[in-house]
């Protein structure tokens, strides 16, 4: 039989066997949603996961994948496995753990998806599918991130606007279309609480390289202290916009927190930085001096040709009051702080 004690800000359900042995489930603070993260274990999931708990609280916060989790996830808090393509393996998820707000990190990334476009269609869009319908059918509010990725070579590229034409040459880039519109149709239709943001290139010192294109930014860092030379698969004149992930977990807070009468759009725009390899080098090479690079642009030159340069983000801005906080120079000196001893660059660093 069931039973439940009610405290004044929280409850605690409770299973009581035949032989009378009582199980806790959880305890649930009434003021704080109960959110689920799906594609956790990748570059942002485990970030937000942790922001997110420190505001909310541990337990309200569960962490998703199909892969097993290492130590350090499954003691930083709740961890579950959770197939997207399994719709009721989602549900129940949903309904045994309260869940209030989905963040959907699940995704085959652009390179990636050229290589294997079959699987991508089952991940980035039969998925997006499953998340969708799941959260219209028991009332939660969803993030779903989309990319530069979504916009192609017809769209202008300097600045691209919020609302432009999105003709996108990637399977990646075509199914972040496809999410976009489809989570405003659901928002229109249903009344879905949907809320995207379409981020650059993001930088992280926490998780390898995921074979997206604009994750030469990421590697360099690696292969510079490693072994002080990296050959880049893009021109060095090949201007995209990134972002360094602290930047990248803030804007996503904000905007899932932000009133929904706030928001004047379902998708937005998320600007920080924009630069070419050239720069990027400049910039790491105050720091470490020797640093050697070649250029030698291969399949993922055509996919970052389509994209934009610098990204419009007015209305984020004016909306919820994004801003970003990393430059080129604060993001290449945490970069290095994060992925190197100190004494490595520390004379560089003091010239």
């Amino acid at each position: 039989m069931f039973s439940r004690t009610v405290k004044p800000k929280s409850f605690i359900c409770a299973l009581e066997n035949v032989s009378g042995i009582r199980s806790i489930y959880t305890t649930i603070k009434k003021e704080s949603p109960r959110i689920l993260i799906t594609g956790s274990l990748g570059q942002l999931g485990r970030g937000l996961a942790k922001i997110l708990r420190d505001r909310y609280g541990r337990d309200n916060v569960i962490m998703s994948d199909i892969a097993k989790a290492s130590w350090d996830v499954l003691q930083s808090g709740p961890y579950l496995y959770a197939d997207i393509l399994d719709f009721k393996n989602l549900q129940s998820i949903v309904v045994n753990e309260r869940i209030d707000w989905l963040v959907h990190f699940s995704a085959i990334l652009s390179a990636v998806g050229e290589q294997n476009v079959s699987q991508a269609l089952q991940v980035n869009v039969e998925g997006v599918h499953n998340i969708l319908e799941l959260c219209r059918r028991n009332n939660l509010r969803l993030f779903c991130p989309s990319t530069i990725g979504a916009f192609g070579p017809e769209t202008p590229s300097n600045p691209t606007p919020d609302l432009t034409i999105q003709r996108p040459k990637t399977i990646y880039g075509v199914a972040k279309v496809h999410m976009e519109l489809l989570g405003e149709y659901y928002h229109h239709k249903f009344g879905l609480d949907f809320r995207s943001a379409r981020f650059p290139g993001v930088i992280s010192a926490d998780t390898a390289p995921g074979g997206g294109t604009t994750d030469y930014a990421v590697h360099i860092f690696h292969e510079a202290l490693r072994t002080g030379k990296y050959k880049c698969y893009l021109r060095k004149d090949t201007r995209m916009p990134m972002i360094y992930l602290p930047d990248c977990l803030r804007a996503t807070v904000e905007l899932l927190e932000a009133p929904a009468d706030c928001l004047s759009l379902r998708t937005y725009n998320i600007s920080a930085i924009s630069f070419t390899p050239e720069e990027l080098v400049a910039a790491l090479c105050n720091f470490i001096p020797r640093l050697e690079m070649e250029y030698e642009p291969d399949e993922r030159q055509a996919i970052a040709d389509s994209w934009p340069q610098v990204l419009e983000d007015s209305n984020a801005r004016k909306d919820w009051g994004w801003a970003h906080e990393y430059d080129l120079h604060a993001m290449t000196l945490a970069m290095l702080e994060a992925l190197a001893p100190t004494a490595k660059f520390m004379a560089a660093k003091q010239t």
